[in-house]
C-alpha cells in the first residue's frame, strides 16, 4: 500500500469519524463553547444587552469583588446551601433508602409516600412551605408553641431561612431515594452473609460492605448535588418573595434575598444583575465565579472518590 493511499485512508476516516461526532461538535459548540467565550468577553465590558459592549478592563471585576454589596453575602448563602443541603439530601436519601430495603410489606406504600414530594412543583412546594412555616398563622408553629417550644421567624428570619431551605430540600428527597434504592438491591447478598459469617455488626456491614459497594452512586449523588445547589434559584426567590409579601404585580420591586440577604444565592444575583439591572458586565463575572466554584467543586469530589471507594478497606 503506497503512502498516498495510505493517506487517503486516514484523511476518509477521519471525515467519517467527524460526521458522525458532528451532532455533539455543533451543540458543544452552540450552548458552550461560544456562550463561556461570550461570556468572559462580556465580563470585560461595559454592555446594557442594547447598545455595543465597551471594553472597561478589569472594572466588573473590582465591582464585583469590592464594591458590590450583595455578592459576598450570596456567596456564602451558596456556599453554605452546597455544604448542608447536599450532605442532608444525600444522608437523609440514603438512610431511608435503606430502611425501605428492610421493610417487609408496604414497600410499595411507602415508596410511593417518600417519592410524591419530589414530583410536586418547585413553586408550589415553596409556597407550601412559606405558608405551614407562617410564623404567625403557620400550623407548624401553632404546634411548637402547643408543646411550649419556641417558634422561630423561618422565613422571616434571617437565622432561619436557610434551616427551612434545607428542610424544604430535604422534603423532595425521592429521587435520591430510588437510586439509593437500586443500587442497595443491587449488592451481592453472598458479601452480607460472608460479614455475618465473620461476626460484623451492623454498622461494620454498612461500612465494609455496602458503602463499597453503592459509593459510585454516592460519588454521582453528591456531584449532582453540587451542581443543582450551586443553580439554587427557584425556591430561595419564591420564599423570599412570599414571606415579604411581595408576589408580582405590576409597580412592585423586589431585591432578591429577603431577609437581611439570608435568602440571596449567586443565580439570583446573575438575574439581578443582567435582567433587572441591565449590567450584563457584572453579571457575566458572577456567572464565571459560578461557574469556578462548580468546577471546584467537582474536580475535588472526583478527586476524591478513591477515597470513598476504599473506605472499606
Amino acid at each position: 500500500m503506497t503512502t498516498h493511499t495510505l493517506r487517503s485512508k486516514r484523511r476518509r476516516s477521519a471525515l467519517r469519524n467527524a460526521a458522525f461526532m458532528s451532532p455533539w461538535l455543533i451543540g458543544f459548540s452552540v450552548f458552550f463553547a461560544y456562550p463561556m467565550v461570550s461570556t468572559v468577553y462580556f465580563s470585560f465590558t461595559d454592555y446594557d444587552g442594547f447598545g455595543a459592549p465597551v471594553f472597561n478592563g478589569l472594572t466588573n471585576w473590582t465591582y464585583v469583588f469590592s464594591d458590590y454589596p450583595m455578592f459576598w453575602p450570596s456567596l456564602g448563602n451558596t456556599l453554605w446551601l452546597v455544604v448542608v443541603v447536599v450532605t442532608c439530601r444525600v444522608v437523609f436519601g440514603l438512610g431511608i433508602g435503606l430502611l425501605i430495603t428492610k421493610i417487609k410489606t408496604g414497600t410499595g406504600v411507602f415508596r410511593t409516600l417518600f417519592y410524591l414530594p419530589y414530583l410536586a412543583p418547585p413553586v408550589a412546594a415553596t409556597l407550601a412551605f412559606v405558608f405551614l412555616l407562617n410564623p404567625g398563622t403557620g400550623p407548624v408553629n401553632a404546634i411548637l408553641q402547643d408543646f411550649g417550644l419556641p417558634a422561630p421567624g423561618w422565613f422571616n428570619d434571617a437565622s432561619w431561612s436557610k434551616p427551612a431551605l434545607t428542610m424544604l430540600a430535604v422534603w423532595g428527597i425521592g429521587d435520591l431515594m430510588v437510586i439509593f434504592m437500586a443500587s442497595l438491591l443491587d449488592v451481592p447478598g453472598e458479601q452480607y452473609e460472608a460479614a455475618e459469617l465473620d461476626g460484623a455488626s451492623a454498622w461494620q456491614k454498612f461500612r465494609f460492605v455496602t458503602l463499597p459497594n453503592i459509593s459510585p452512586i454516592v460519588m454521582f449523588a453528591v456531584v449532582t448535588g453540587v451542581i443543582q445547589a450551586m443553580q439554587y434559584y427557584t425556591q430561595p426567590l419564591v420564599a423570599g418573595k412570599v414571606a415579604s409579601g411581595v408576589i408580582g404585580g405590576s409597580g412592585q420591586s423586589f431585591e432578591p434575598g429577603y431577609p437581611d440577604k439570608s435568602t440571596l444565592t449567586l443565580p439570583q444575583l446573575v438575574y439581578n444583575l443582567g435582567f433587572q439591572r441591565f449590567d450584563y458586565g457584572a453579571a457575566c463575572v458572577v456567572a464565571l465565579v459560578l461557574f469556578a466554584l462548580a468546577m471546584a467543586f467537582t474536580a475535588l469530589l472526583m478527586r476524591g472518590r478513591n477515597n470513598l471507594i476504599s473506605a472499606g478497606d
